[in-house]
Parts: C-alpha cells; structure tokens; sequence
C-alpha cells in the first residue's frame, strides 16, 4: 500500500514565534544539538549582579559630580586662572559703565582697572569668596572683537533691555555667537526697578517669554543694586562650565599685557612678549603658537614671573620669607636673581615645530622621458592590428572595392536621403517674444507745484549705480539657475569640442568610476595630504588625554616670548583691541583642503555665488578665501553648485591651514560699505582632498523631425565635428526618455538620434557633461577690520526735520 504524500497545494502554517521569551527546552530544539561558538576576546566579560550594577552607577555618578566640583573650585581660585567673563549689552539704552560700578564691590573684595582704548576690563579679587574675576566687555556692533572674546571667555553675562530684551544689533551678535558655540552664559536686566511698581510684574512676565525663544529654561537675573550684584557673582561663581571642543584640547591664553621688542636688522619684527594665564592645556614651548587674526609664529621661551593679581598676597610674601629666608626689597641684585630663576622653559630646535605650510614641489617629479625608437614600432604594430576590419564581402572583391562596402549599421535610410535634399534650405527661427508696451491710462486731475525732496536728493547721492547693476546681474544669474540648473548655450563662435574639451560624459554620476588622482591642478603639489585623516585625528586627540606634556600649567601667569612677530600687532593690541593666542596641535600650520558642511543664515538673502571672497571663522582661526559650493551626500562624487542655496545644508571647500574637529564655522560676506554681514553657519566637516566637487553642464537641443523611436534634433550643436566628437555621450530628455547619437546629419549640427521610446514634441533634448573643479589659492590671512554693525548703518538717508 502506497503511502500518502501532500501534494503543492497543502496549507502551510507558520511556525510560532518564540522571540526573546523562548524557554531554555525550545532554544536546544531548535539548536539540535549544535554547540554556541566561543568567543575568542581577551576580555572576559564579567557579568555584574543587579546590586553590583547599582553600585557601579553610583560610583559613576559620584565621580562625574566630583569632577564638576572640582572644575568649579579650580576656575578662579588662588591656584587657576581668574574667571574671564565678558559683559555684553544686548540693547543701546543698557548702561555699560553703572553695570561695571554695580560690579566692582570694594567692601567685598579690591579691584584692579585696565582700560586698552575702546575696551574696559577690570580684575576683582574676593578673598572672603576665595574666587577671582577678570571682567571684559564689548559692543554687540564690534562684531570681531566680541567673537575673539567669547572665544577665550570662561562666562558670557549677557545684559538685557527691561522692555525690549535685545534690538537688531544684539540679535545679529546673538546669532554668530550661537554659530560658533557659547560657553557658560548668564542673563541680567538691567533697569527693571526704574519702572513703576505695577508694570515690573508685567514686563518681567513679556521678557520672560522674549526671552524663551532663545534661551529657554534660563532664569534672570537683576542687576539694579549692590546686593543684587552680589547675587549675580556668586550665581556666575557656582554655573557648571559648558565646554567649547575647540579650545578644550588646546592651550589658549589672553594676553593682558604686551611688549615688542624690534630685532636688530628690521624694526618692522621683532620678539612680541605676551603675559596671562594658561588655560585649556599645558602649554609647551615647542609648539606653534597661532594669534588671533595674525597668523602662526614660533616660541622662544616662556616666562613664569610674579602673579600680578595673588588672591592672598600676604600667604605668598610669608611663604617667600619661609622658603628663601629674605625680605623682598627692591635692590638690583635681588631682581636681578628673580630674572635669572624666572625662566621656565626655553625652545629645543631639535623638537621645536617647523613653521613650514607648504610643500616645496619638486618641479623634475612628474618628467616624462622621449619613447624610444623600439617603443615606438611596438606602438605602431598594435595600432595596425587593432585597426583591421573584418567584413563579409562576395568572392574575388578586391581589398580597395572592400573598403566601399558598408556595414548594416551604416547602411542609409530613404528618411536620411530625403533630408539631404533639404538640408541647404532655411530652418525656422527660434520664436521671438513679442514686447508689448504698457500704455498708461490718463485721469484727470488737478495740477499742483510741488517743491523737490531733499530726502530723494541725498539718497540718490549714496547710492552706488555700479554695485546696483552688479547685484542685478548676480539676482537674473541665480534665477536663472533655479529655473534652468547647470543649463548653458552652446557657443556659436567657438567649436564644442574645444569649449568643453575638459569635460566628459558619464553613464551614471552616481557609479560611474572616477579616478581622484587624474588631472590634478599645480596647486596640488603644495599642500599636506593624510593617509587616514581619522586615524591621525584619534591618536592626537588620546595623546592630548593619557601624555603628560612638560610646559606651563594651567592656571599658572606666564611671559610668552614669540618670535619674528611684525609690529603691526602690537599696534593693534594698543588700539584697544583684544589679543587672544592658541597653541597649535601637530600638522595644524600646514596647508590641506578644507571641507566645511555649512547653512544659509536666514537673515541673509544676497546671492553668493562660488569662488567670491567670503570671511570665515573656522574654530579659533579667522582667514578670507574664495570657496567652491557642493552638495552634502555620502557618494564619492559630489555636484557643484553655483550658488549658496537656502534651501539644503552644503560643504564648502576651500585651501586653508589644517584644522582637527570639531570646529564651528561662520561665513561672512564684506560689503560695499565695510560691513560683515553673517551668510552662513555650520561646522567643519574633514580635511580631505580626494573630495570630488563635479560641475555639470547641461547642453540642450530641440526635436526637429519625430519619428517612431527616432528623431532629428537641432541647436544643440552646430558643426558636424562636434556632433562626431560627442556622439559617445548618452542622452536623455526632460521628460525621462534616454537614448543616443546615431549619426550627424549635413553639416549645420542636425543630428539623427534613437531614444528608448516616443518623443514628444514639447520635449527637450539634454546632453550632461561632467568635469573636476578645484578650489582657488586665495588664503589670506588677515581680516580687515569691519565697520561696526549698528542700527544707524542700516538706513542710508539721515532723519531729516520735514515740516
């Protein structure tokens, strides 16, 4: 008897689905029997039982609020820097000078005044709260000075209008200052108790909620009294620090004072001799040192002379008198042995960095040698081999009558013999739109003399006729570009093939192969490549948190002698402006390709077109180049764009020093007037050259005869070389359909193409043509300083009496 076996139309039910709750007996019989592989991993891992999971918590939790702790103490205490804040108002009816009176308590702690022209400082020592301040302040307008001080601020007190909060200006510093990352930040309103009694209630409520927007869930502050003073020191004294990645891993310093020592052969440089206190870092004397808005320079030894602000001077005078055994006096031989001991470290030029940027191209690298006569008759025998054609044709032809026969594929239709008849005849024009002229309807109405404006006279005056038309011409070009992307006209004066010779088509952009190493530009030969930009970035970063490195320590107040510094520094410094100084990781003087991933500001809606001179502020560095524009994907080729769009985040490329992230990047355009306006925002992506930026340029033609799957298109090229030149290149049609060239038609640039299906009339012809574009050599490292950006620049007619 024959057994039953199902037949294909059996049903089939699911098996059930244990999931992670199965039991052990299900988990064996589904194993059958199979052993689970050891792991092969050094580490055992220890499995923690639930209270030793808990206890493992607690002591985690226990440390992270003792390091918190001890940041706190160790931030302007006798031992650490003095905590920098800088006092910023965000309104022009705050008054700066009463906010720094409210500030200098004498009852409570001395105060020590410094005035550099423009900029106020003050250092306030407070024993009884065992803590010291360094106040700064600064204009919301003096936008480069308030980013140089928020860049080295430990805190940022930020004072607001009772009724309004912060005017056009003060939400301009605020959006830049966000853009490059704010450090711990306090808010004060300053003359909320001049209001009525029964109004402060109700404009604290609307501050509050002005307020939100910005900074939410941050409480304020008063600053109208003394006591209330008080309150807002030890509010800034006990913030938990907020960390900036850039400065965190470096050593930076504020220079409170400085001195230039010429050299002897030019007076134009010379030793510069900055004084402050190390923070971030410890900071080595072989390592670079980079100033603010002046370039890299070489250290020549650092200093360790008397803290000029001791918070116990009386403790450190008896522990000189307990250690040396002398009384300090002013004799010559006593300041003469303090000269002698206060030398901390002095420059090794075997370990010192090298100031080198550039690689020296070595012009004989890339000789190409003349082949040799062999060489030559090898490359002429394959061509006659590769050059031989094999065809059918009947018995007894002759080689000369064999060459007159043609292939299948280039036998010639009747359609193309009918064209050739009418190839010589005229073609339609393009259609010309009719311009029609608007007539203006006549009213009647009463006739009256009116006297000229003055107001229209004197804004005429200050109106620049050249920039008008420029940025005209800038706002059609960035229309165009949206309407019709990357499209351009075929040049009827020069050949295609010679105007876009450098281009090439490709089959797809996104798999198509493209060697990064090809057609390199000159300036390629300058510049410092990594051969694992991550590698290198992860062992200088874990060398910075496991090395001890031997130098100056934080919180120690140092004399930094740097040399072959111009003058021109110290002159800006006596001016009144800031004077901030980083120490450079390895490799961050030399030059590579930047990548930035950046943002269109909202407030800024000019056109930016790619490789026009912006401002950057990439970390702690401030330079001028002319970037290149690309899209943000994760492709190995990247499309270039014309136009800074506001629509979509893009990487900008540009040549710049090196520079590890994370780093915060801002973009700011110089106008006409000496303004900087912000036009973008966003971070630095990688240091990478082999980053393909690809232009595209679109070439387009118009069906001219449509037949079943074949057409006949003109304008898009006018020559019969150029049809034969591109006629490997794919086409494709707005409409979707793709085909290619078949042959070129008479000789004004008619072609006859094949598509994948029917052409529409209306349809458009397009050709994609695809070339590497590089980023020009424009760093500059000096900024100009800007005109200060302040309500009264933004309208150009002055208030006028009009009665």
């Amino acid at each position: 008897m024959a057994a039953h076996r199902s037949g294909p139309l059996k049903q089939q039910n699911k098996a059930h689905k244990g999931g992670r709750h199965r039991g052990r007996g299900s988990a064996q019989r589904d194993g059958k029997g199979r052993l689970a592989l050891k792991s092969l991993s050094k580490k055992v891992r220890k499995e923690l039982s639930r209270v030793d999971q808990r206890h493992r918590a607690s002591q985690l939790r226990k440390q992270k609020k003792e390091a918190v702790l001890a940041e706190k103490r160790q931030l302007g205490s006798k031992d650490g820097p003095p905590h920098q804040v800088l006092v910023l108002p965000l309104h022009d009816r705050i008054s700066l000078p009463e906010a720094f009176r409210l500030l200098q308590d004498r009852d409570s702690g001395t105060v020590h005044l410094n005035e550099w022209g423009s900029t106020h400082s003050f250092m306030l020592l407070c024993p009884g709260l065992k803590h010291r301040w360094f106040f700064t302040s600064a204009r919301p307008g003096d936008l480069h000075t308030v980013l140089d001080l928020a860049k080295v601020a430990d805190s940022i007190l930020f004072l607001l209008d009772p009724l309004e909060g912060w005017d056009s200006t003060g939400d301009y510093c605020l959006s830049c200052l966000f853009a490059q990352g704010l450090p711990t930040y306090t808010l004060a309103v300053q003359g909320i108790s001049g209001l009525p009694p029964k109004k402060q209630v109700d404009a604290r409520k609307k501050l509050s909620k002005v307020v939100e927007k910005r900074f939410p869930d941050d409480k304020l502050l008063l600053l109208d009294t003394q006591q209330e003073a008080g309150m807002l020191l030890r509010q800034l004294a006990n913030r938990k620090q907020r960390h900036l990645a850039f400065r965190d891993r470096r050593a930076y310093l504020f220079a409170h004072d400085a001195d230039f020592v010429p050299n002897e052969e030019n007076n134009l440089v010379g030793t510069l001799k900055i004084s402050g206190y190390v923070r971030g870092q410890t900071l080595n004397v072989n390592s670079l040192l980079h100033i603010i808005g002046h370039g890299d320079f070489q250290m020549k030894q650092i200093d360790a002379p008397m803290d000029p602000f001791p918070l116990n001077p009386r403790v450190i005078k008896s522990q000189k008198d307990s250690g040396t055994a002398m009384e300090i006096c002013a004799t010559d031989a006593v300041t003469d042995m303090e000269e002698d001991l206060k030398v901390l470290m002095k420059a090794d030029p075997d370990r010192q960095e090298s100031l080198q940027t550039e690689v020296i191209p070595d012009p004989m690298e890339g000789e190409q040698t003349w082949p040799t006569e062999e060489e030559l008759s090898e490359a002429n025998d394959f061509l006659k081999e590769s050059s031989k054609v094999v065809k059918k044709v009947p018995k007894g032809t002759s080689s000369y009558q064999a060459e007159w026969i043609l292939d299948e594929d280039g036998e010639s239709d009747g359609e193309d013999d009918e064209y050739d008849d009418i190839e010589h005849e005229d073609f339609m024009e393009e259609e010309s739109q009719d311009e029609s002229s608007e007539e203006e309807e006549e009213e009647e109405c009463e006739t009256m003399t009116i006297g000229e404006s003055v107001r229209d006279d004197l804004y005429d005056e200050k109106v620049d006729e050249e920039a008008e038309e420029k940025m005209l011409e800038k706002y059609k070009q960035e229309r165009l570009e949206e309407m019709f992307p990357d499209e351009v006209d075929t040049p009827r004066d020069v050949a295609a093939r010679v105007r876009f010779q450098k281009y090439r088509g490709l089959k797809s952009f996104r798999t198509s192969p493209w060697d990064p190493k090809e057609n390199l530009p000159q300036d390629y030969a300058r510049i410092f490549q990594f051969q694992n930009f991550t590698n290198t970035r992860k062992r200088i970063f874990k060398e910075i948190k496991e090395k001890d490195v031997e130098g100056a320590e934080v919180g120690w107040y140092v004399t930094l002698h740097v040399s072959e510094v111009p003058v021109s520094v110290v002159e800006y410094f006596k001016r009144g402006a800031p004077l901030a100084a980083f120490s450079l990781l390895p490799h961050e003087q030399k030059m590579s390709v930047l990548n930035m991933v950046v943002s269109r500001h909202p407030g800024n809606t000019e056109p930016v077109k790619a490789k026009e001179e912006l401002i950057f502020h990439c970390g702690f560095r401030r330079f001028r180049a002319s970037p290149l524009f690309s899209q943000h994907t994760a492709a190995d080729k990247h499309k270039f764009q014309r136009f800074l769009t506001a629509d979509m985040a893009l990487v900008v490329t540009v040549y710049a020093p090196i520079t590890f992230p994370p780093a915060s990047v801002l973009l700011f355009k110089q106008n006409s007037n000496g303004m900087h306006s912000l036009v973008a925002t966003g971070h630095l992506l990688s240091v990478d050259p082999d980053r393909m930026v690809i232009k595209r340029v679109v070439l387009s033609g118009h069906p001219f005869k449509i037949f079943t799957k074949m057409a006949v298109v003109r304008y898009m090229f006018f020559s019969r070389e150029d049809v034969l030149w591109f006629k490997p290149v794919e086409l494709r049609t707005k409409w979707g359909r793709r085909g290619h060239i078949k042959e070129p038609l008479g000789t004004h640039g008619h072609m006859k193409c094949s598509f994948d299906g029917k052409l529409k009339s209306q349809d458009t012809v397009l050709m994609n043509l695809y070339k590497r574009v590089f980023p020009k050599w424009t760093y500059d490292p000096y900024v100009p300083e800007p005109v200060p950006w302040v309500k009264s620049e933004i309208s150009t007619v002055p208030e006028m009496d009009m009665k």
